[in-house]
């Protein structure tokens, strides 16, 4: 985390005036920026890279679930739950149906000995994203192999933790709502006050997964930490908003099962993590953009397309 010599209040009034820009003029340059940086491409690359990352990573959290002797199958059916929610019910089916013959077929202590090896793996779709936002930035990739890939797999690991906490937050979130509401004789009230908060819970670890790769990913000298940016919010809305439309289409107009059958699942999982990869790189075209915009009216502290640190 690079030292400012700005105040907290100027450095966020910096990304949320968005370099200068009106929103109009933000709105052009990320359309232009997702034409020239070919992020509708770049995101069909993720989507595949997703694929291979996705199973190892869940076999993963199944794993660190099971360590929870006590709420582990509470935490592993809290976290089908959320899948079941965001992802449309044919490619949730199709996790579900992996997973299982996966973890069935595997004795704990093969999956134990195997942990590193599955987050490796799972890394290497976070390995794509990285060359994708250093792209976004204009800068060239100057780490080692290896680092890319420590990187990218501890950030995995950071993420996957980040998940598991909100797992664990909701899980007891929900035993505690319901006791206290049980004890002031207002359980219904408790519980539903806790459904709304559980979501403002799940967006912000969301957001704040967002913000980590944007923090760390790109090949970037200078870096300030920022919990909310535009990017991350814009991102995360999008990717929910997207999800939710994708579910509300396939429910009216199915025509994936009717075109491709028996793959259409398969083919529906495809496109929602293709619209997930697409909702990450467009919050990074966002917060490049405002940055560049800074660094084009003189900010001290904004860096140029191309430039790993202010000028």
């Amino acid at each position: 985390m690079a030292d400012s010599s700005l105040s907290t209040t100027e450095q966020v009034s910096t990304i949320w005036n968005l370099g200068g820009l009106t929103f109009r003029q933000l709105v052009k340059k990320i359309v232009t920026g997702i034409n020239q940086d070919n992020l509708t491409g770049r995101a069909a690359e993720l989507a595949f890279n997703f694929v291979l990352a996705l199973f190892p990573l869940f076999i993963f959290l199944l794993s660190v679930i099971g360590l929870f002797a006590a709420r582990g199958s509470a935490l592993r059916h809290d976290l089908f739950g959320y899948v079941y929610q965001f992802l449309p019910p044919a490619a949730s089916q199709v996790i579900a149906n992996t997973l299982n013959e996966v973890m069935q077929n595997a004795s704990n202590g093969k999956l134990t000995f195997g942990i590193v090896l599955t987050v490796w793996f799972a890394s290497g779709g976070m390995s794509s994203l990285i060359s994708t936002l250093n792209e976004v930035y204009r800068v060239k990739e100057r780490r080692s192999w290896i680092k890319i890939r420590i990187i990218s797999f501890v950030l995995t690991i950071a993420i996957s933790l980040l998940i598991i906490l909100a797992l664990v937050l909701v899980l007891s979130g929900g035993y505690l709502s319901t006791r206290i509401g049980e004890y002031y004789g207002m359980r219904e009230a408790a519980v539903l006050i806790w459904k709304v908060v559980q979501w403002i819970l799940a967006i912000a670890f969301v957001t704040l997964s967002f913000s980590l790769i944007y923090y760390f990913a790109p090949d970037l000298e200078e870096q300030h930490w920022y919990w909310i940016t535009p990017g991350s919010i814009f991102g995360v809305l999008l990717w929910i908003a997207v999800s939710f439309a994708f579910r509300a289409y396939l429910h009216f107009f199915n025509t994936y099962s009717r075109t491709y059958g028996s793959l259409g699942a398969v083919m529906i999982l495809m496109m929602w993590l293709y619209v997930t990869g697409f909702a990450f790189l467009v919050g990074g075209e966002i917060n490049a953009q405002i940055e560049h915009a800074a660094a084009k009216r003189g900010h001290p502290e904004a860096k140029a397309p191309g430039e790993k640190k202010a000028a």
